[in-house]
């Protein structure tokens, strides 16, 4: 019997130090790479998280910030080499076809975000997707929003919940400008395709189809003749430094009358951050207009698809930790109330207690809560295509296209003939 009891208080002690030492076993090291200060921030502030909440299965996440181009054309030679890859890595968007081509050495996160799949906005997934599967997990929706100044349209008698449509906005800029002589209705961009995007997904088309551009269409000929009417009618000008996410254009809002900003969510950061007090407790966050109702108020642009190396350190555990940080609703109420960003897991925007915080920064600055324009257009989210030839397109928009129409003052027709022979030729 005493052999019995000491073999049971050996094997019991045996246990004991085997579930100590699982308890206490060494953290797993994760490496990743981000190109945005702010980001390494937030990914070290889940992994300690993550660490409080998975006390046997540690990581220690060690995150570097480089530069943009820097940080991109390394992660490409990585995965070309198939040698010094991240676990984790931030892509841009813009530069996501170019890592999705290595598709075969990321790892396929659709399993990791299924549990949470009811609640995300699909239509943000699509651009990290490849024949069904999802490689990159977004960083926030990215939704286009108005921005409204709501006391100077108000001093023009302009309600802006009444603005329902483009024509609507027209009319609006013209009752303003009657009123309120030096102030503007809004810009029109002229280096890149922020508000063109939106209203071509609103027509239901696209740049592309991922092997032909489609520019020159009557669908890109009505985005032209619209924001040039607005222009001809001089409720608007060009955007200084050609679209409000300059410098230049960021001191044109905080230094003007300017009534309607059309950006996405994420540019509710540059108020508070850069655009500063000037404009502090005058704009309010509402859907877009359209050219009809019944179309898509918005869409999901900018952003980063973040990706887990197949052949790092432990993909399962980096998936997971993924999954944690940026698609459960955890990690989305952080990307909400640190980074400002509209999460894309949408549960959290019924989170009253966290979306309507008065203490909440971005509360704070806003009329209203911007919250609720988000809830507005849930299902009318839709996107636009990132594909190895997005490059090509974009480049001439910004560089050529926009410049003839709205500052030169070519033909819409003449100029969108030119724009397709130029792409067609840099792309065949």
């Amino acid at each position: 019997m005493k052999k019995i009891i000491a073999l049971v208080l050996a094997l019991s002690m045996l246990l004991g130090l085997c579930s100590f030492a699982s308890a206490e076993a060494a953290p797993t090291t994760l490496t990743m790479w981000t190109f945005i200060a702010q980001h390494q921030e937030f990914y070290e502030d889940m992994a300690k998280l993550w660490n409080e909440q998975n006390p046997t299965e540690q990581i220690a996440l060690e995150v570097t910030t480089i530069g943009y181009d820097d940080m991109h054309n390394k992660y490409k030679i990585a995965l070309e080499s198939d040698e010094g890859a991240p676990d984790l890595c931030d892509v841009e968007l813009g530069q996501f076809p170019n890592v999705l081509a290595f598709n075969d050495k990321l790892t396929d996160l659709t399993p990791y975000m299924e549990p949470f799949m009811a609640d995300l906005v699909k239509a943000r997934f699509e651009i990290y997707a490849k024949d069904g599967k999802y490689y990159g997990a977004p960083t926030h929706v990215g939704a286009m929003v108005a921005f409204y100044d709501k006391a100077l349209l108000e001093s023009a008698g302009v309600d802006y919940t009444a603005i329902k449509t483009w024509d609507q906005w027209l009319e609006a800029g013209k009752t303003l400008k009657a009123a309120v002589p030096d102030a503007w209705m809004g810009t029109v961009e002229t280096s890149t395709q922020w508000v063109a995007s939106l209203m071509l997904a609103q027509q239901g088309k696209d740049w592309q189809d991922g092997e032909s551009a489609f520019v020159n269409t009557p669908e890109v000929a009505k985005i032209i003749d619209t924001q040039k009417a607005w222009l001809e009618a001089g409720i608007a000008e060009t955007c200084p430094g050609g679209q409000p996410d300059t410098e230049e254009g960021k001191a044109y809002i905080a230094n003007n009358k300017i009534a309607c900003v059309i950006m996405p969510y994420w540019f509710m950061s540059r108020f508070t951050g850069e655009i500063g007090d000037a404009c502090k407790d005058r704009y309010v966050v509402a859907p877009c207009p359209v050219f009809e109702e019944g179309q898509i108020r918005s869409i999901g642009q900018g952003g980063t698809g973040t990706v887990v190396y197949a052949k790092g350190t432990n993909p399962d555990l980096a998936g997971r930790f993924l999954a944690f940080a940026k698609i459960g609703p955890t990690g989305n109420e952080k990307i909400w109330s640190f980074l400002g960003f509209d999460p894309i897991n949408t549960a959290v925007w019924d989170n009253e207690t966290l979306m309507k915080d008065d203490t909440n920064a971005f509360n704070a600055y806003f009329v209203g809560y911007p919250v609720d324009a988000l809830i507005a257009v849930r299902n009318e989210i839709g996107y636009v295509l990132s594909t190895s030839i997005s490059p090509t397109i974009n480049s001439y928009l910004g560089s050529t296209l926009w410049n003839e129409v709205y500052v030169d003052g070519v033909d819409t027709a003449t100029a969108l003939e030119a724009a397709q022979d130029s792409i067609d030729s840099d792309l065949f």
